[in-house]
């Protein structure tokens, strides 16, 4: 069993949760391997009509890679470490069910990014989102890629070249949070988004034979 994710039902729409609430939810290879694996079996499961993806506890939805697990890879390792991670946004796009991300807290770097690849994004006043990987010293390479898919290009390459972190107010302005909710309906806003979604016709919502469920 992987500890790393959990998962809740909500009626009919299941609550994927990102269980590292003491690394902030920062996605280690475990974790990239549970989100995956978990969205597969709830796709698969007729009785899931939507999946909401969030983090425990009140801190952070994720606060990107595990920079410590990163820290110990191997140059022989490095492919298939990153291979893990990028199946995870690869994942949320493959699924044909709606995907609602329910950001509970921080956001940042591949956090960020799993959000960006969800079809709504729900957040409360607190919450912080952005790229801050080139204050690492690592390039925002899949950050830059995600963010152009909802920003312009100057405001994309400002956020991307400066790592700074936007309010809630500022993603919501910007389009890259849909709903700003009080704390406690932030998940609440995510199902309901989700059963929303879940209620159009298949034949509109999947895109055929494109490769993706989604045509994001």
């Amino acid at each position: 069993m992987n500890n790393a994710v959990s998962t809740e039902m909500r009626g009919d729409i299941a609550l994927l949760i990102l269980n590292r609430p003491d690394a902030l939810n920062a996605i280690s290879r475990d974790l990239a391997l549970g989100i995956v694996d978990t969205l597969i079996d709830l796709d698969n499961d007729p009785a899931v009509k939507g999946i909401v993806i969030t983090g425990a506890g009140d801190r952070a939805f994720c606060a990107g890679v595990d920079l410590q697990e990163a820290r110990d890879i191997q140059v022989h390792e490095v492919e298939e470490w990153f291979g893990r991670v990028c199946n995870c946004y690869r994942q949320i796009l493959m699924t044909g069910k709606p995907v609602i991300a329910a950001l509970n807290g921080v956001a940042t770097g591949g956090g960020f990014q799993l959000s960006l690849v969800s079809d709504l994004r729900v957040g409360h006043p607190g919450v912080r989102v952005g790229q801050p990987e080139i204050n690492a010293g690592i390039p925002s390479v899949m950050g830059s890629y995600w963010m152009s898919l909802h920003l312009g290009w100057s405001t994309n390459q400002e956020l991307s070249m400066t790592g700074r972190l936007m309010d809630a107010a500022e993603a919501q302005r910007l389009g890259l949070l849909n709903r700003v909710v009080a704390a406690e309906d932030v998940v609440p806003t995510a199902c309901d988004l989700a059963s929303h979604l879940a209620g159009k016709l298949p034949t509109a919502w999947r895109a055929p034979s494109s490769g993706f469920a989604k045509s994001h």
